[in-house]
């Protein structure tokens, strides 16, 4: 068994001693090869790094956010909260091309009074979110809704009797 373990290791094994240069050549091609992997995986990882930023800002600003909007609470509220968006953008655009030079303040008034809802607007989206969405809260944020409309409704009307009352004067003078 012993002559059987020396014959193999005889015939089967190289002993010869590598040629010069061959280890310098054996670095050099090892330090290519590490030079390839290091580029590799730096660009691996800062994609995973790239994804994993993006995904943390995404998550920090819907987890964070100190406000709910009525959009949140439920599908219907989400249409709710479109409709009167909605009527009140329509509303606004309404006062914009029926404006005359008599009704700007009045108008400048109207607006003000709107972004006092406006903000009043945004202390209940975070009352909201601080009461696991009470009714009251939802309710409150659909009459300020509702009163923001009015407001603008009321601008409208009294403009048109401003044209009138203008257009009853310009007529009773001829």
């Amino acid at each position: 068994m012993k002559d059987n373990f020396d014959n193999l290791f005889e015939k089967d094994f190289n002993i010869a001693e590598p040629t010069i240069g061959h280890f310098e050549r054996f670095e050099k091609r090892m330090s290519k090869d590490t030079a390839k992997k290091k580029n590799h995986s730096w660009k691996w990882i800062s994609v995973a790094a790239s994804v994993v930023l993006l995904l943390g800002v995404w998550l920090g600003q819907n987890l964070q956010s100190d406000s709910l909007e009525l959009a949140d609470v439920s599908p219907k509220m989400k249409e709710t909260q479109i409709y009167f968006t909605s009527v009140i953008k329509t509303e606004i655009q309404k006062i914009n091309k029926e404006k005359i030079p008599e009704s700007q303040k009045m108008i400048a008034d109207a607006f003000l009074r709107i972004d006092n809802l406006d903000a009043q607007y945004v202390k209940l989206t975070k009352e909201l979110k601080e009461s696991d969405a009470d009714k009251r809260v939802i309710f409150a944020m659909i009459s300020n809704f509702q009163q923001r409309i009015e407001i603008l409704k009321n601008v409208l009307e009294q403009i048109d009797n401003l044209k009138q009352f203008k257009t009853n004067n310009y007529e009773a003078i001829l």
